[in-house]
């Protein structure tokens, strides 16, 4: 359990290394993005697993979960 709490609080506050949303964390990137990625392909390793994540969160409507994660455990 413990392990999914700093994943989440990781995700909360990982924000994108390149493109069009490079700086921007990945909470704030918007659905279609993720989405367009999801047909294109997730990039490999953690940030593609991470994005996945980011997209199945924003097709639940469960972005509120992740600013409370920011806000809770600052970095």
């Amino acid at each position: 359990m413990e392990g999914s709490k700093e994943a989440l609080i990781e995700l909360a506050h990982y924000k994108m290394p390149f493109g069009k949303y490079k700086g921007e964390y990945l909470v704030a990137i918007p659905e279609y993005y993720y989405t367009w990625f999801k047909q294109k392909g997730f990039p490999e390793g953690k940030l593609g697993r991470m994005m996945l994540q980011m997209h199945d969160i924003k097709i639940n409507g469960l972005e509120e979960l992740i600013y409370n994660i920011q806000r809770e455990f600052k970095r």
